[in-house]
């Protein structure tokens, strides 16, 4: 496989140039003040540790990531973009089952692969009945239903952080669906609405960690 090879998948990028996405570009930033400002309500509520911290580094790896692939829009970079944003949905899911059902890291070990199985079998049957235009929002159908899930779990629990959660996939809903108008909607809006992906994005992870932040202080206080 040839990594260096180029990637033009957005509506913005018209040329190989490193600046050819400049507002694709730069909109990464808000991963990382994303990130800072996470990192810092956590240490303010004495969870910026474990998970959480794993997270908050993930989140500002996200940005740089897809900074490279916007930039660069190689196969390299587009692994480099990709590759945090999968590892912090696997830490994330981790935490939350292990946080919000109160089990156990074992049966959490346990607990997760399931419910990985579940969402990628869900995803096979969104992949099968999609149309065109929404299967580039496939991929992160796990996500969706993950943080939909989980809203609907802690609403469920009485939880005070139901809200929160819920507000998080509710502007991920919001952030995919500017994913995925860029290309069908690029003739009418010439710069196209990823840029909008990166910051409601942003806003949807820094919810992420606040929340299970806020789980892991009122188990503690429990």
């Amino acid at each position: 496989m040839n990594w260096t090879a180029q990637i033009d998948g957005y509506c913005e990028r018209l040329s190989p140039a490193f600046w050819a996405e400049p507002i694709n570009a730069v909109t990464n930033a808000a991963f990382l003040l994303a990130a800072l400002v996470a990192f810092l309500h956590a240490r303010r509520i004495g969870q910026a540790r474990g998970a959480v911290l794993v997270l908050c580094l993930l989140l500002a790896a996200i940005g740089l990531g897809s900074f490279a692939f916007h930039t660069f829009a190689t196969r390299w970079a587009a692994l480099a973009d990709v590759a945090p944003i999968q590892l912090f949905s696997l830490v994330a899911l981790g935490a939350g089952v292990h946080r919000f059902t109160g089990a156990h890291w074992p049966r959490t070990a346990l607990l997760v692969p399931v419910v990985l199985a579940l969402l990628i079998l869900a995803t096979w049957g969104f992949a099968q009945v999609a149309p065109p235009a929404l299967r580039g929002a496939v991929g992160y159908a796990p996500a969706f239903l993950s943080l939909w899930g989980f809203a609907v779990l802690l609403t469920v629990q009485g939880s005070a952080l139901a809200r929160t959660m819920a507000a998080a996939a509710l502007v991920f809903t919001l952030s995919l669906t500017a994913r995925t108008l860029d290309l069908p909607f690029c003739d009418t809006i010439p710069l196209g609405t990823h840029w909008l992906w990166h910051l409601l994005n942003a806003v949807t992870l820094a919810l992420v960690i606040r929340v299970l932040a806020g789980q892991g202080a009122a188990l503690r206080r429990g």
